[in-house]
């Protein structure tokens, strides 16, 4: 393992299944996403030391804090781990200076006080020392949080869904706050998220977890728009999942050709799949491109397909659409519009529509007939 930052490896069947293998390195943000019970929260738990399982490493700047096989475990108190907990887990009875003093018992108490307001100016919550949490709004406590982890000088940061007890505009402000103070650390900070969106925004690479295994690492705009599998992309929200055949690649234009639907798709070059094999295919929404009615663009000659829309759902500023390509006993397509195109465009239910699929959007996997529907894609 190389010495710095955090590497995590840990295994066992159960009672939490886990098969996890994970890196973090200093100044790096890395989000966990999966679906409730994936194991996030079981792994932050395994680094902090609150959990002890059954094989697997952990080290942190190259000490060991956990070996199964050499029998070492590293006790919580000695990790130097920030924890930001999902409910912020603040003394109720204490103000928040003294919630953030709480990290720092080793310490004298005048250099404990000392340290407590310098962070909680840090996070922008000076004059505000003497509050207790239920005088506090929820973005401050959470800030009350973050200072409490940060003022013992963690050597790794780990926040435990940290916005998801927020209203969405302090959501957002906070977003923005721990985006300027991620900057100013050197550790590695490990957050756990639901919200994919979330994760795109703040999140340097992407776990995707699932059933305690970890299925894919990567960036995160790579990991939603080029998932490894099936299972990788229903997990990052890729509803447009469907099967075709290689025809061809075309190394000079950098093109792999497949057949979908009796289409002759072009894809960006990607030689891993053989002439003739059977793959599964995906493409993200913001791939796909809605033709004008009033004024055709040479971009709809890319990938031209049409279809009537099965359902039109307004969504706020924008609207959903549900498109039946090849008739409506097929897997349909999915893609969103603003909500002033589709009223220029004169969408509705049963309307025939075109689209464009960008070549460069269209993602090959290895075929997954478990996972794929069961109807002709």
């Amino acid at each position: 393992m190389a010495d710095h930052g955090i590497h995590v490896r840990l295994c066992q069947s159960g009672p939490i299944p886990l098969d996890a293998a994970l890196d973090c390195a200093p100044g790096e943000v890395l989000a966990l996403v999966g679906p409730s019970g994936s194991g996030k929260t079981t792994i932050l738990r395994a680094i902090a030391g609150l959990l002890r399982v059954r094989d697997g490493a952990i080290a942190c700047n190259g000490d060991c804090w956990f070996d199964a096989q050499r029998d070492v475990f590293v006790a919580a108190r000695r990790r130097r781990v920030g924890y930001v907990f999902q409910s912020y887990a603040l003394f109720p009875h204490l103000s928040a200076l003294h919630n953030v003093m709480e990290a720092m018992l080793e310490l004298p108490v005048a250099e404990r006080e000392r340290r407590a307001r310098d962070v909680l100016a840090r996070v922008r919550l000076s004059g505000l020392e003497d509050r207790v949490p239920a005088a506090l709004s929820g973005g401050q406590q959470q800030r009350v949080a973050v200072a409490r982890a940060l003022a013992r000088e963690p050597r790794v940061l780990l926040l435990d869904e940290p916005f998801s007890a927020v209203d969405r505009a302090t959501r957002q402000r906070l977003y923005r706050e721990l985006a300027e103070l991620r900057r100013e650390l050197a550790m590695p900070v490990i957050l756990v998220t639901h919200d994919l969106d979330e994760a795109l925004m703040l999140a340097d690479r992407l776990c995707v977890l699932h059933q305690g295994r970890t299925l894919q690492s990567g960036a995160p705009y790579d990991v939603m728009t080029r998932p490894g599998t099936v299972e990788v992309a229903q997990l990052v929200g890729l509803r447009n999942v469907f099967r075709a055949g290689v025809l061809a690649h075309d190394s000079a234009r950098g093109v792999t050709f497949i057949e979908w639907r009796k289409h002759r798709l072009e894809a960006r070059l990607q030689r891993d799949f053989a002439v003739g094999q059977q793959v599964t295919w995906v493409i993200p929404q913001g791939h796909i491109v809605l033709h004008r009615r009033d004024r055709p663009s040479r971009g709809e000659r890319e990938n031209p397909v049409s279809g009537a829309v099965l359902e039109c759902l307004p969504l706020g500023e924008n609207v959903a659409l549900t498109v039946a390509v090849n008739g409506p006993d097929r897997p349909p397509l999915f893609l969103t519009v603003p909500a002033h195109t589709a009223r220029r465009n004169g969408i509705a239910q049963g309307v025939e529509i075109g689209v464009s699929l960008l070549a460069e959007g269209i993602h090959l996997m290895p075929a997954d007939e478990t996972r794929t529907p069961a109807r002709p894609a």
